[in-house]
């Protein structure tokens, strides 16, 4: 009985400690968790930048506030973090060409918000422009993000209705 109990106990610590490993390669995406922004809107200037030669350019969108309000979502790219939207905004960056991984994750003076990620990869052409939303659901279940590569057509027509976020490291 002992030893099917001790078994039991060892299984269990296993699969946590793979879960623990499984969720940290998955944040390497993001950046890390001492940093957080401010972010200021623009709702007059919309930049329309160009992909430098051989990059490409990332739109990230915040597409809903009907949920979230004004909630502040930090975005990552391969280890780094890139900047943040609040509310209804967006931002954009430049990539190398290859493969890439994204993350957003909820900055929260509540902490429990802080524990929310999102994560997509994507493989980055020489001058293509991409873009992926970002969209918190709440459900019975609890919040997560939507977050999700979109298509050109529908990432134009969410940028027109949104501010261009300007985000700036707090010191």
């Amino acid at each position: 009985m002992k030893a099917a109990f001790v078994l039991i106990v060892f299984l269990a610590a296993t699969a946590l400690a793979q879960d623990r490993k499984a969720v940290a390669a998955a944040e390497a995406a993001c950046g890390p968790q001492s940093v957080n922004f401010s972010v200021d809107q623009n709702t007059t200037d919309h930049p329309v930048p160009q992909p430098d030669s051989g990059k490409a350019i990332i739109y990230i969108v915040q597409d809903d506030e009907e949920h979230i309000g004004s909630a502040l979502i930090k975005i990552g790219m391969d280890g780094a973090w890139m900047g943040a939207n609040r509310g209804a905004s967006y931002l954009f960056f430049p990539a190398e060409t290859g493969e890439h991984h994204l993350c957003v994750n909820w900055q929260s003076r509540v902490d429990w918000r802080s524990h929310f990620f999102g994560m997509a990869n994507f493989i980055a052409e020489p001058d293509h422009v991409y873009y992926f939303r970002e969209h918190i659901l709440e459900s019975r279940a609890g919040i997560y993000f939507d977050f999700d590569q979109i298509n050109s057509d529908q990432g134009k027509y969410l940028v027109a209705l949104s501010a261009h976020s300007i985000s700036h490291p707090k010191k």
